[in-house]
Order: structure tokens, then sequence, then C-alpha cells
């Protein structure tokens, strides 16, 4: 009777315990996350949403959605082992890059996962989206960096009390849950493991989750690696003045570059002192910057430069921007903006708990500041990290020093599996000596140094390449006799400086219709015009029109229709050939197009000086008329945009 009384009890027991299994952790199907993109929606894309524990230490407790997308595999393979992408940060989810991954080479045999880890993008509760803008603008202010430090505190304490006030646990948004949010998606999704695949901050969480949960892992990248979260502060300066240098070394060493942009490194420091006195305010967008005004100080400058050197694209552009912010040109400073914002879209909330959880406090201001001290020149570190330890000093108050812990990644020594690590020898974050430190850890890794390039090098051609041939042959040496034949970074020269190649270039790029429709209207009238005249000409027909103004109009039409499809074509074979030349302008063998323009404005105006004088003898002077405001109407957008600016 006792044996039946516990098989019964036993059975009752049972079935409750799958249930709250089952309850702490399940995927939930959802709609696209990108509703009105059809060429995202028209692919093969699961959409979901993990819903965890926000807590793993109270299973039971508050539960939490994570966006997670897997893009099948293009070749339609049913056995294909995925590819896990974590991105950087901390602060940034997957999602936002997926049109990078739709044609991505490494889908084809893959199917990728993309995970907006816990506090980012698309997955719920969202944090502080708006505080990137908040620093925004108060970078943009024209005030020292001691009141941006201070105001950076306030805005980023303001977001912590808001997430209090809403119930979320700050203590819960670190790497160690982020693993365990990793592992039990591994679970959900029914693989038996996957390839990881991370970058920059990403590489830390993908050590703690290969740390903790080694039978996940199948293969692991890592690009930019984190190798010592202790030193990720301390040698904060040391990384990027290293990396300054050499494209100072570089420059100097190729003579077209060293004759265009003499004493690169004195005119470098030159201007920091120069904005340190002077700061330079421009132009701004008011939708990025409500008031308007964006103010360029000695910091403002030192980061733009320093953000620059993790693109190889942006690298090669570097000697132009230290030279035109040597020069002062507002013109060409206010273009930057857009970029320069661009390095803003983290999500703040998330970076400042894992910041003030995991790295802060094993870094020390003292040792970045002790650090800095050894450039006197470049005035003091960089301001835009020192202000992270005042922010996590007020972050951290009152908070149990128990939650601030460094984490124990000693088991990586005994992961088994394929490694695959890049480094940039231009990284000024993760520099390339990250590399050769983290390849210790592990048994069985290859080092890739690429040497061309800065920040995340496998984002490349030849980084999917490589990762492709890894995969299929994990363990087998990398080849790496593509990376000597492309080792030089090509420095962009001989470029006619003009703002107005940016605005329209961007103007086309969001395509606002209600602000280009006069203008898209004047273009339409002016082909017609040219068009019609040309077989008017043809014909010899008798339009009522005196024959000088009809080739004025005619002359003006050609020269209008020339000067706006030729930007168009050269905006796209520059982008093709390095986007980032257009924040400047265009390559000078295309200068010829701004010259033109001032003869298509000269044509104009004759036009319209002719046509004055001869209204009364014009029959059809209403179209006459029309087609004239329809030029007019494209100078004044040449105007707004700045390309008469010479």
């Amino acid at each position: 009777m006792k044996n039946l009384i516990r098989l019964f009890l036993l059975l009752t027991i049972f079935p409750a315990y799958l249930f709250s299994q089952s309850n702490d952790v399940m995927i939930e199907k959802t709609t696209s996350f990108y509703p009105d993109q059809k060429s995202i929606n028209e692919q093969d894309i699961k959409w979901n949403y993990l819903i965890v524990p926000e807590n793993w230490d109270k299973p039971e407790g508050k539960k939490i959605k994570i966006a997670v997308v897997v893009l099948k595999n293009s070749s339609n393979k049913k056995d294909t082992c995925p590819i896990v992408y974590i991105e950087g940060g901390p602060g940034s989810g997957d999602i936002k890059g997926i049109q990078g991954w739709i044609n991505h080479p490494l889908r084809k045999n893959n199917d990728i996962v993309l995970i907006d880890i816990r506090g980012t993008g698309f997955s719920l509760p969202k944090f502080c989206p708006d505080l990137g803008k908040k620093f925004l603008e108060i970078l943009a202010k024209n005030q020292t960096s001691k009141i941006d430090e201070q105001q950076k505190v306030l805005a980023a304490i303001a977001c912590k009390d808001d997430l209090i006030k809403r119930g979320i646990d700050l203590n819960a948004y670190n790497s160690k849950s982020i693993s365990r949010d990793l592992n039990a998606l591994k679970k959900a999704l029914k693989y038996e493991n996957w390839n990881v695949y991370a970058v920059s901050y990403g590489t830390y969480v993908a050590q703690v989750y290969a740390n903790d949960f080694p039978e996940d892992i199948k293969t692991l990248i890592l690009d930019s690696s984190i190798s010592d979260i202790s030193q990720y502060y301390n040698q904060n300066t040391d990384n990027y003045i290293n990396s300054l240098k050499k494209v100072f070394e570089e420059c100097k060493n190729d003579p077209a570059c060293n004759k265009q942009y003499p004493d690169l490194e004195k005119k470098y420091y030159n201007t920091i002192a120069k904005l340190t006195q002077n700061p330079i305010t421009v132009p701004a967008d008011k939708k990025k910057i409500p008031s308007g005004k964006f103010t360029y100080n000695a910091e403002d400058f030192k980061i733009a430069v320093q953000q620059c050197l993790y693109q190889k694209k942006l690298i090669e552009v570097l000697p132009l921007l230290i030279t035109e912010f040597d020069k002062g040109n507002k013109n060409t400073l206010g273009a930057m903006v857009t970029a320069f914002s661009g390095g803003l879209g983290l999500d703040y909330g998330l970076y400042y708990c894992i910041s003030c959880n995991e790295v802060i406090p094993n870094n020390s201001i003292v040792s970045f500041d002790l650090n800095a001290s050894k450039y006197k020149d470049l005035k003091g570190g960089l301001s835009f990290y020192k202000s992270d330890f005042l922010v996590c000093n007020q972050w951290n108050l009152n908070r149990n020093k128990s939650n601030i812990t460094a984490y124990d990644l000693s088991d990586l020594s005994k992961l088994n599996v394929p490694v695959l690590i890049f480094s940039g020898e231009f990284d000024p974050i993760t520099p390339a000596s990250n590399g050769t430190s983290i390849v210790k850890k592990f048994k069985n890794a290859f080092l890739v140094t690429v040497r061309a390039a800065g920040h995340v090098p496998a984002f490349s051609k030849f980084g999917s390449k490589t990762i492709g041939a890894f995969l299929n042959n994990p363990k087998q040496k990398p080849n790496v006799s593509e990376l000597k034949a492309n080792s030089k970074i090509d420095f962009v020269k001989d470029i006619k400086i003009n703002s107005g190649i940016s605005n329209f270039a961007n103007a086309l790029n969001e395509f606002n219709f209600l602000f280009l429709a006069p203008f898209l209207m004047a273009v339409i009238i002016t082909l017609v015009t040219f068009f019609s005249f040309i077989y008017l000409l043809i014909k010899k027909k008798n339009t009522g029109i005196n024959r000088l103004m009809q080739i004025l109009i005619l002359v003006s039409a050609f020269l209008a229709i020339f000067i706006i499809t030729g930007f168009v074509i050269t905006i796209i074979n520059v982008a093709d050939l390095n986007f980032y030349i257009l924040a400047f302008g265009i390559p000078e063998k295309y200068e010829f197009l701004l010259l033109v323009q001032l003869i298509f404005i000269l044509f104009t105006f004759l036009s319209v000086f002719y046509f004055l004088l001869k209204i009364k003898s014009i029959s059809n002077a209403t179209v006459i008329l029309t087609i004239l405001f329809s030029f007019v109407l494209i100078i004044v957008y040449f105007q707004y945009w700045g390309f008469l600016i010479l």
C-alpha cells in the first residue's frame, strides 16, 4: 500500500515538474520585425521571441522576451549546423544588421541565428532607447569636457532610475545571464550544438558561454577579441595612440600621401591645441540635433579620429579628416555630424548594466589617467571612455559588491573545439596584441591578423571566405595568402571638397518624397522640354518661340540633365570605391561637374533675362515661364544642398 501511495505521489509531482520546466523557457513565434520591408520578408526567415527568466536564479519569477531571428540557409539543406552571431557593444543587438546577412556567403550552407541580447533591439523590456541621442546632444554643446561628463552622468542615472521604477532587476543583465540565454535558445531551437561567431564585446560573452557550456560549441570564431577585461579601460589610451601612430607612419611612407598631407602627426596635435582654445560650431540636421548646431571641441575631435580607426575605409580618409579639422572647414565638418552620430547607436541602458558590473570594477580610473599621462600633447585620455568611470561610480552606489565580480574563465583551456581568431592591425579598442594573447587560452586555435584593417576585420570578403573554409575544415590552418596582396592602406587623395555632395547623397538615400517632389517635377519638366525641343528643331516646326529663346532653353535643359545624371553616377561610383569620401566631396576628376553647374546657372539667367526682354512677342509665355521656373527651382535645390560652394 505504501508503495502505491509513493507511486501516486511521484506521478502527481512529475507532470508538475515538467510543466514548470517548460514554463521557465519557451519559444514564441511572432511576425516580422520589419513588416514593411519586402526584400526581407521574401526570405525564409523565422521570427521568434525566446521567453526566459529575467533572473536565472529565480526561474519562477518575472519573464522577459528575447528577440530571435533564424535565417534559413539558402541551399535548403536540412542537416546544417547553424551559426549563432553575437554582436558587440555592449548594448548592440544583432537583428538591426539582418540586411547584411540575407546574401551573406555564410548563409549558403548554414542557418544564421541572430539574437538581440536581453536589453537590446527588439527584445523586451526595452531599456533606454533614446539615451544615445541625449549623449549626442550633450556632445553637440559648446562646453567643457568636464561639463559633458557631468551631464552624461545625470542622463545615465536618470535611465537607471527609470529602469528601477519599472521593476527591472539590473543585476540580472550580465554576460552570465546572456550565456544562459544562449544555452536555452540552443535547446529551444533543438540544435545539438552550433558555431558561435562573436565580435568585439561579444567575444567576451562567447568566452563566458564556452566556459560554462562547452558542449554547446561546435566551433568558436572570435573577431576583435577582448583578451583581458581588466585592461579594457586601463590601456585605452595606449591602444588608441599606438593605432594612430601606425596611420601616421603609413602615410609618411606613402610618397603621394606624405606629399598631400605632410606633417600629419603634427597637424593632429596642433588641431587638439586649436580646438581646446577655439571650438568649431557647425550647422547640423535638426532631426539629429534639435538645436541645429554641433560644436566640435578637442574631445570630439579625438573620439572622431578614434572611431575612424575602426574601419579600413575610414582609415583611408583619416589624413583628409585631420587636415579638414586643422583647416577648420565648417562645411565639411558639418557633413561629418551624421557619421559622428552613428557611433552612439547602442542601447546604453544595457551598456551600463554590463560595464558597471563586469568591466569598470576590474579597471581603475587611476590606471586610466596614468596611462593617458604618457601623452602630454593629447591633453588627457579620451573623455568619451573616462566618463564611464564617473557614470559607474554613481550607478553602483548602494550596490551589493558581491554582485560585482570577475568571471572565472579558466575552463577555456579545456575546450577541445577548433577556434578561429581575427585581429585588425589598426584596431584602436581591441588591439592586435589581444589576438596574440587570447590564442594562448585555447588548445586548438588559429590566429589571423589582418594588417590593413581596424575593428572586426572578418566583416569583409576575405573574412567571410576564411570563415567559410574554416567551417568546412576546422582542423586546417587558414590560408592567408590573400592578405599579403591586400596589405596596404590606400589613403584617399585628390578630393574636391564640397559639402553639397554629402547632402545630395543623403537626400537620395532618405528619399523624403514630400521634400523632393518639387525637385523631381522640375527634373521631369526639364526632360520633357529637352526632348520636345530637340524634336521640334529636327522637324523644323514653327512653335512661335523665338529661335534664340529656344536655343537658350535647350542648352539649359541639357546642362541640367547632364549635371544631375553626372552627380548621381558619380555618387554611385564613389560610394562603391569608398562611401566616406562623399562626406568630404568628390575626387578631383569629377570636379568638372561643379564647373558645368555654373554654366547651367549662367544659361538659366540668360534665358530668364531674354524671356523678360521678349515676353510681349512670345505667344506661349506661360509654357516658357513654367520651364524657366523649373530651371530656377533646380538651382534653388543645388543652393540648399550646398553645391554652389566652390
